[in-house]
């Protein structure tokens, strides 16, 4: 009974320890067949493998549905002092808020209604230029009378409050660290929007694992309490600052 490997705590370790090391080293010449052989092994990388491109990769394509926008514009070509004539400000900026405009109460326009393109294209028989996108818009659009039924990429839920004058005024914020460089773009990208929740790809975050590599890659709630925290208005990320 004592030569039983049971029947000595002493014996039961050393069964033990001899038992990982063949696990670990998968000694060939050995009688020992390790719970998860070679094969076993494969299988199971291969299924997280294939489980992180379908999280990753195709589920994406899947959730997001993509819609184009109902007309292009083209920002670099409006923001160039040089080829667009009626667009005030010196700065990047003045000439952003020109069409994107603060209302007397500070409120915040968003993107501008027919009325604002209206200022400049008038005619609707007399384009200002020769793109096909300028003509459409004139024809669609101008002649009857009709807004662009334009989608927002960055239209947050209806609990949340942000203030464009707080930021943009106050925080001297640049556009372009929540919208991108949208100033030097010359086409609209698609509107990517989340089957699920109805909201756009711009604010869950481009990528599903929630990395980002530029401040505009999200717009979420972590992504404004860390930039409070970094500007040093930690205190902003009180529940009711944002949340009206």
């Amino acid at each position: 009974m004592k030569n039983q490997i049971h029947s000595s705590g002493k014996s039961s370790k050393g069964g033990l320890v001899s038992l990982l090391n063949r696990f670990i080293s998968f000694e060939k010449d050995s009688n020992f067949l390790p719970p998860f052989s070679f094969g076993v092994w494969v299988f199971f990388l291969a299924g997280v493998i294939g489980s992180l491109i379908l999280g990753w990769i195709i589920f994406p394509f899947v959730l997001y549905s993509n819609q184009p926008q109902p007309i292009n514009f083209n920002h670099a070509l409006h923001l160039n002092p040089e080829k667009v004539e009626g667009i005030e400000g010196d700065s990047e900026l003045e000439r952003c808020l020109f069409c994107h405009e603060f209302r007397d109460d500070g409120s915040f326009v968003g993107i501008p209604r027919l009325e604002k393109c209206t200022e400049c294209h008038d005619d609707p028989e007399s384009p200002l230029g020769d793109t096909r996108e300028e003509k459409e818009f004139l024809i669609k659009y101008v002649a009857p009378d009709k807004e662009v039924p334009w989608l927002s990429y960055s239209k947050q839920p209806d609990c949340v409050y942000f203030s464009h004058i707080a930021h943009v005024k106050m925080g001297e914020l640049a556009c372009k660290t929540c919208h991108g460089d949208h100033a030097n773009t010359e086409r609209l990208p698609a509107y990517q929007e989340n089957i699920l929740t109805g909201y756009s790809i711009n604010i869950w975050g481009k990528n599903i694992a929630g990395y980002k590599t530029n401040t505009w890659d999200r717009m979420k709630m972590d992504d404004c309490a860390e930039c409070h925290t970094k500007m040093g208005y930690k205190k902003n990320n009180a529940c009711f600052v944002c949340h009206k």
